[in-house]
């Protein structure tokens, strides 16, 4: 898998930067070109990393793209999901895959029929952190899981984002911006959801940016922010969740699984790295796991980079559009679970993306 695949970027704002400077450490992939709907800002970008300038319908028909990298915001991710599988490209955007069900689903369908592969961020599951999780758990350190905790709560994003207005936004809020990443996780280590049920409130119906770009403009709330819901796994545990922009400050891990015989305290699921610890019920309490697997930096791109091998290798995607599609149909069913207040049966399910192989190189992805 030696010839390189060529990317090309839609979407040049602040998580541009990320993903050009980690993609350089994958041999498979090199980004060529970005567009944006403000050329001024395409090229800034491409002149900082050497790459070329587009326009948005340039980009698609550049025969040489074979990847189109979507970081548009999540009201676009459809559109130009759906123009890159026109095109004849295969398409890996940001979290969440849609902002709707229908839409996803649109988006899967059209991937298939092209013979086209679709994926979707969060791919920090890939990561040397959440990879040592899996091994544990799959190695029986814990034996079988029965349950757990995933909290983020934090207080918003306007004292620090220069664009804060659409994370208030249909498609934005505490769950969809951050649910994906905590979602993919559970997924990775404890297989696909069954069913779930939650409540949700608005706790302020505006608010007020205090980052110096946007300083004291005020932005309408329109989704939930915050949500606390549980969500019952096929495989049998019962995990407990709160996805909050209403919470000053807490002490709770970020996700904690329990298991017959121990439990795993697993790192953030928005890193790459650790720490990771398991305490299996002795005096002996948390212990540190020593990571099996690399890429612990701020490695976005990665799940570009295993689709690029996937495309050079005739397999399946690990970030794939199915998994995207899980983790939307799952936060879609917590808000419909608040609003009509019962458990929601969860429609789709994904195989658990494949672990990847310990002691693989830096920028490798496959044994």
């Amino acid at each position: 898998m030696s010839e390189k695949v060529s990317v090309g970027i839609i979407g040049c704002g602040s998580i541009s930067e990320a993903y050009l400077k980690s993609v350089k450490v994958f041999p498979i992939i090199q980004i060529t070109a970005c567009a944006d709907i403000n050329m001024e800002a395409a090229e800034k970008k491409a002149n900082e990393h050497g790459i070329r300038a587009m326009s948005v319908d340039a980009l698609l028909r550049d025969g040489d793209i074979e990847i189109i990298l979507n970081l548009t915001t999540p009201q676009s991710h459809t559109e130009i999901n759906l123009k890159a599988l026109h095109a004849g490209k295969h398409v890996h955007c940001e979290k969440p895959l849609a902002i709707t069900r229908a839409d996803a689903k649109e988006v899967i369908a059209l991937a298939r029929e092209k013979e086209l592969l679709a994926g979707c961020a969060p791919d920090t599951f890939l990561g040397g952190g959440l990879q040592t999780c899996r091994k544990t758990i799959d190695d029986g350190c814990i034996g079988k899981p029965v349950a757990g905790t995933a909290f983020m709560m934090s207080h918003g994003v306007e004292s620090w984002h220069p664009n804060p207005g659409f994370y208030y936004k249909k498609g934005g809020g505490p769950l969809f911006d951050m649910g994906p990443y905590y979602i993919t996780a559970l997924i990775n280590l404890l297989g696909p959801v069954k069913r779930v049920c939650a409540l949700s409130a608005i706790t302020f119906k505006e608010r007020i940016a205090t980052c110096e770009e946007q300083a004291g403009k005020i932005f309408p709330v329109e989704v939930p922010t915050h949500v606390a819901g549980t969500l019952e796994f096929h495989g049998g545990a019962i995990v407990t969740m709160v996805m909050s922009f209403d919470v000053w400050h807490h002490s709770n891990h970020n996700i904690e699984i329990h298991g017959e015989e121990g439990s795993l305290r697993v790192p953030d699921p928005n890193c790459f790295g650790g720490p990771v610890h398991i305490n299996r019920g002795g005096k002996d309490g948390w212990q540190s796991v020593p990571l099996s697997h690399g890429c612990t930096d701020n490695m976005r791109g990665i799940g570009v980079a295993d689709m690029a091998c996937a495309i050079r290798g005739s397999r399946k995607n690990r970030c794939s559009g199915e998994l995207g599609y899980h983790v939307l149909d799952v936060m879609e069913a917590l808000n419909e679970s608040s609003v009509e207040g019962k458990y929601i049966v969860i429609e789709s399910s994904v195989e658990q993306p494949p672990a990847l192989p310990p002691g693989l190189n830096n920028g490798e992805l496959d044994g």
